[in-house]
């Protein structure tokens, strides 16, 4: 018989394992935690969006860049990964998607120019994580840099929502990332970054312990939140939070409140209108 089902007092609790995405995927939407993290097997998906397509070639294509040798960390290196590492889905046809490749090879080609190859980052894609008495949470980072004895967590970004100083402050991915990669690094991470490709724009925020606290307790709150729903085991415990955003939701074919409230974009809406038409004519 189980230390459960004896019903200890004084055992530890279990973590809530996670990540970032998966807190905010509740923050978001309770019924699209469930579709996604709950019930199994998953409902399908919606078509893919082209957005996430550019995001990932272009998030792949740096961290290949970086890992070339230092003497061919080049533009031209960097907008050839982009079209070896393409991905065509979610655009309107294929000469869309070859449009699209080249301006993202080309928003590429413009972001190594402002980097030194020589500046070795201390990870790309670096997977870091931390425990709490409450939670078990990790997370990968795009690139990890050290300015004088600090980490700062770089973040790409791709899509066509312009950036501010509340998206750095606020965001609890980025502060979760700096947490852990404290922790795991032994070394103070206080400060992060969201680098707009399209834009070129960079947007820095620096933490204090304080702040980072704050963030922290948030996420504890939000597992907390979860994890009793999922309890619950019922419908009822993962209500839909209807609203504009239900447009980009991959399952909004399976939810009658989100299609009331917005109906889906085209898988193309998303890309940056600063490097494409913002009309899908």
């Amino acid at each position: 018989m189980s230390a459960t089902q004896l019903g200890f007092t004084g055992m530890p609790t279990r973590l809530f394992t996670c990540t970032p995405s998966r807190l905010a995927t509740w923050l978001d939407c309770p019924r699209r935690y469930r579709f996604v993290y709950v019930d199994r097997p998953s409902p399908a998906k919606g078509a893919p969006w082209a957005h996430n397509s550019v995001g990932a070639a272009v998030h792949t294509a740096l961290a290949s860049w970086w890992s070339l040798p230092t003497d061919r960390r080049t533009r031209e290196q960097a907008g050839r990964l982009v079209r070896d590492k393409w991905i065509g889905l979610g655009f309107r046809d294929d000469a869309h998607s070859d449009e699209w490749r080249d301006r993202a090879a080309t928003m590429v080609e413009r972001y190594v120019d402002g980097l030194d190859p020589h500046d070795e980052p201390v990870g790309i894609e670096r997977t870091v994580a931390m425990r709490t008495e409450r939670l078990a949470v990790s997370g990968r980072i795009d690139r990890l840099d050290r300015r004088g004895d600090e980490l700062v967590v770089v973040d790409y970004k791709t899509g066509r929502h312009v950036l501010s100083t509340d998206d750095a402050r606020g965001s609890l991915a980025l502060a979760i990332y700096a947490m852990a990669a404290g922790r795991t690094l032994r070394r103070k991470c206080l400060t992060v970054e969201l680098h707009h490709l399209p834009s070129g724009d960079v947007v820095t925020w620096e933490h204090t312990d304080a702040t980072l606290t704050r963030h922290l307790g948030r996420a504890e709150d939000i597992a907390a939140e979860a994890s009793a729903a999922k309890a619950a085991g019922d419908d009822a415990a993962f209500p839909p939070r209807p609203g504009p955003m239900c447009g980009w939701c991959d399952f909004s074919v399976h939810c009658p409140e989100g299609r009331a409230a917005a109906a889906p974009y085209a898988p193309w809406a998303g890309l940056a209108p600063d490097v494409a038409p913002a009309t899908d004519d």
